[in-house]
């Protein structure tokens, strides 16, 4: 019995329908997450109150309703296919994977069942075992053409491009019209160079889905790749006289133009790319999508230079370069460009921001904070600018002004677990532990898996020897979400040596410090530790690294390094 026919379903329906319609309404106003003996022994009724619970939303109660259904039918795979969809809701893979593990121990053959199998393994990193479900799938079935998308891709991803060709090439053998089998087929031929191949996968994809651009993308990166100019032109040109308003096209090709030396037709597509940008905002979008997410910051620099000379007061495209320019260190230029970006601009708020970053990197924390305030008094409602006014007075050590600064930014935005932790910093710095540790508290009630709070509370904790094991407990649900950290790395080290398990910190501190070799902390640590452990010599060792990158309040180092030698 398989439970992937829609004539089935709809059998069951009538079948569950027929057993309990009847007692049904006077059910409907009860408490619909009670499970006790009150309610029918009826699966459709369980079946029915689980879908309306489910479409509100309450998916927990909703999963306990399946769950009496399918107990009452335990040879339903409908009701365990819905039970299973609720668990990989909720990201509950596993429980989702035990109950289709036992429909294909009862139907090995269920297409069904091995469909979400595979999807499962998938998702939850299991490569093997859900390729071996795919390949049997579509030997079962196999017309079943995502299947052989999703098998195909797991063979790209793991670099395996021989094997992907083989089942893009049965996808296309079962659906000759299907443009996505060639498109994968241009793409892994391009990969493997077999550029003659991949160029005639293109056109075929090309011819299927004419309509269809990305394909013809595909054959401008492969005319790219071989150097080929004309074709490449031919191409966008091709794009842009099928849709004269594809701005990406326009982008691509102008680009090209400019970084070919062909300045004029560059000119023509830019220029008249900047004025149209004043009102069109989808040309912003698209060079940040093509370009500045990508991270190929000088193609948007280029690009806004160039669109810049059509629209020489256009607020985002001096932004764009801003952020171009920024990102590659050219400060100075950035600055300029961001000034150039007006208030009323939907950019204004992060160029500002930006302006103020600048004049703290170059030392000038006194201009970003005038910078910062004269902008606050243009826009007082902003809790971003108090927070980075709080941010540049902590940094000037003027504690009770990032007090102030953020407690503002808190009051106009309680929930940005942001705020909350930089509060917590500047208590910390200003000796008030208690006030940082009901900071530190409030940010990981807004955020559980704010590693930074978690390994900040845990350390602190572990500092002044208290709670060490909630503090152990922090940091390694800190370390849960950032594993390769060797701070939080270190933090738990800290608090083993607080609980006098000296080796055990040892073991830690070994690993923080394969991570961050030069941190003179981590390193004065693993000197206490091993002194602990009456081990001197790499103790000694230990200080004398750490001395050699501490370059404040060393006379306690020294002081340790002078009683081991004496």
């Amino acid at each position: 019995m398989k439970f992937k026919s829609a004539g089935l379903i709809i059998i069951i329906f009538l079948t569950l329908l027929l057993g309990g319609c009847a007692s049904l309404g006077k059910y409907l106003a009860t408490d619909r997450s009670k499970t006790d003996d009150s309610f029918p022994e009826n699966r459709y009724f369980y079946f029915t109150e689980s879908q309306i619970l489910k479409n509100r939303g309450n998916t927990g109660p909703a999963i306990e309703l399946m769950k009496r259904a399918v107990d009452l039918d335990p040879d339903s795979l409908f009701l365990k296919g819905e039970l299973v969809n609720m668990y990989l809701q909720e990201k509950e893979n596993e429980k989702a994977l035990a109950i289709v593990e036992e429909i294909i121990k009862k139907d090995p053959e269920n297409v069904g069942a091995l469909i979400m199998f595979g999807r499962i393994k998938h998702s939850l990193r299991q490569t093997d075992d859900a390729k071996i479900a795919y390949e049997k799938i579509i030997a079962e079935s196999p017309k079943q053409q995502n299947i052989y998308l999703l098998l195909g891709s797991l063979y790209i991803e793991e670099g395996n491009l021989d094997k992907a060709i083989a089942v893009f090439e049965k996808l296309i053998t079962n659906f000759p019209d299907l443009y996505l089998g060639y498109l994968y087929l241009g793409k892994i031929q391009g990969q493997k160079r077999n550029y003659a191949d991949a160029e005639k996968y293109f056109h075929k994809s090309i011819e299927l889905k004419p309509d269809l651009d990305e394909s013809r993308y595909e054959l401008v990166n492969l005319y790219k790749i071989q150097g080929k100019k004309e074709k490449i032109i031919q191409v966008l040109n091709e794009l842009l006289e099928k849709n004269p308003d594809n701005i990406r096209a326009a982008l691509e090709l102008g680009y090209y133009y400019k970084t070919n030396g062909i300045h004029h037709e560059a000119g023509k597509i830019l220029h008249n790319l900047g004025k149209k940008s004043l009102s069109n905002f989808d040309i912003i979008i698209n060079i940040i999508q093509f370009f500045l997410d990508k991270r190929d910051y000088i193609g948007t620099i280029t690009i806004a230079e160039e669109m810049l000379k059509g629209a020489p007061e256009s607020s985002e495209l001096h932004h764009i370069a801003g952020l171009a320019f920024f990102s590659v260190k050219q400060e100075e230029t950035a600055l300029k460009h961001f000034l150039k970006v007006k208030n009323d601009s939907r950019f204004y708020s992060d160029a500002a921001v930006h302006v103020s970053l600048i004049y703290q990197s170059r030392g000038l924390l006194n201009d970003a904070v005038t910078y910062i305030k004269n902008v606050i008094e243009k826009d007082p409602d902003n809790p971003e600018y108090q927070f980075y006014l709080g941010l540049f007075h902590e940094e000037l050590e003027e504690f009770d002004n990032a007090e102030e600064a953020l407690l503002k930014a808190i009051e106009m935005n309680p929930d940005d677990p942001r705020f909350h932790f930089r509060l917590g910093v500047v208590y910390d710095k200003d000796g008030d532990k208690e006030k940082s540790i009901e900071q530190m508290k409030t940010v990981i009630r807004i955020d559980p898996k704010n590693s930074n709070a978690l390994n900040f509370l845990g350390y602190t904790y572990a500092d002044r020897g208290e709670n060490l094991d909630e503090a152990e407990r922090l940091i390694t649900e800190a370390l849960k979400y950032k594993p390769d950290d060797g701070y939080i790395t270190d933090s738990l080290g800290w608090v083993y040596f607080k609980k006098g398990l000296y080796a055990k910190a040892v073991e830690f501190l070994k690993k923080a410090i394969a991570i961050v070799a030069d941190d003179p902390i981590i390193l004065e640590h693993m000197g206490d530790a091993y002194l602990k452990l009456n081990d001197r010599e790499n103790a000694l060792e230990s200080y004398n690294r750490a001395l050699k990158y501490k370059k404040e309040e060393r006379v306690i180092l020294i002081n340790k390094i002078k009683e081991i030698i004496k």
